[in-house]
């Protein structure tokens, strides 16, 4: 299939409760309104095709790029593409997917991590600090979790909300998964206040780095 057909066949899936679910989450007008399921049906249908991915991305939709990141082979995309690519996102649900199916198991994810948490783009630094918490959580060896629990206590309340999602996910992280820092990083959630009053769904977790800490911890000692 080519890309306009694509395009055609996600325009007419169209839904407006989608539509109005997506701007309520900062969409612009790049959107049909495409609800995931039938964006993942239509991934299955096309198979991996990274070439068709990569037109795809730079077709300016949303649920274009749902697509791309679904179909496209993360391993053939160099570092320099992803830092090109991180740049043209503009949506917070595109972000975390870009984040999840793409820079989570990439080869280039520790430079590119260390690249963009310098960067002054908003959605190289949601991508930055996505990376940290995975390697908060996962790989912190080398970390001066001290220096990171400061640096977030200093910078989090100034960030803009792109980057303060993903920046508390790193502050969750240490408290959850590293003990010794347990209770400085419940402190600097108190003292931030930051998702406190966060609107949650019932048996959902709520952001609030307190609470999500000690839930955590909860189920981990179960």
């Amino acid at each position: 299939m080519a890309v306009k057909e694509i395009l055609t066949e996600l325009q007419s899936l169209s839904n407006e409760k989608m539509m109005a679910i997506n701007t309520k989450a900062g969409a612009g007008k790049n959107q049909f309104g495409v609800k995931m399921g039938d964006i993942r049906n239509i991934a299955k249908k096309l198979k991996t095709n990274h070439e068709l991915g990569l037109q795809l991305w730079n077709a300016g939709n949303i649920e274009a790029q749902f697509l791309a990141i679904l179909i496209m082979k993360p391993d053939l995309l160099t570092a320099k593409q992803l830092d090109t690519m991180v740049q043209q996102i503009d949506f917070t649900h595109v972000a975390d997917w870009f984040s999840s199916y793409i820079l989570k198991d990439h080869p280039a994810k520790e430079a590119l991590r260390i690249q963009w948490l310098k960067s002054k783009n908003k959605w190289a630094l949601r991508a930055g600090w996505s990376l940290m918490a995975g390697k908060i959580a996962r790989d912190a060896g080398e970390l001066d979790l001290d220096a990171l629990l400061k640096q977030l206590q200093k910078e989090m309340p100034k960030a803009v909300p792109e980057v303060q999602w993903t920046m508390n996910f790193a502050l969750a992280y240490i408290g959850i998964h590293h003990p010794a820092y347990r209770k400085k990083a419940l402190s600097i959630g108190e003292e931030l206040g930051i998702y406190r009053d966060y609107p949650v769904s019932k048996g959902c977790t709520s952001p609030f780095a307190p609470i999500w800490i000690n839930e955590m911890v909860k189920r981990q000692s179960k």
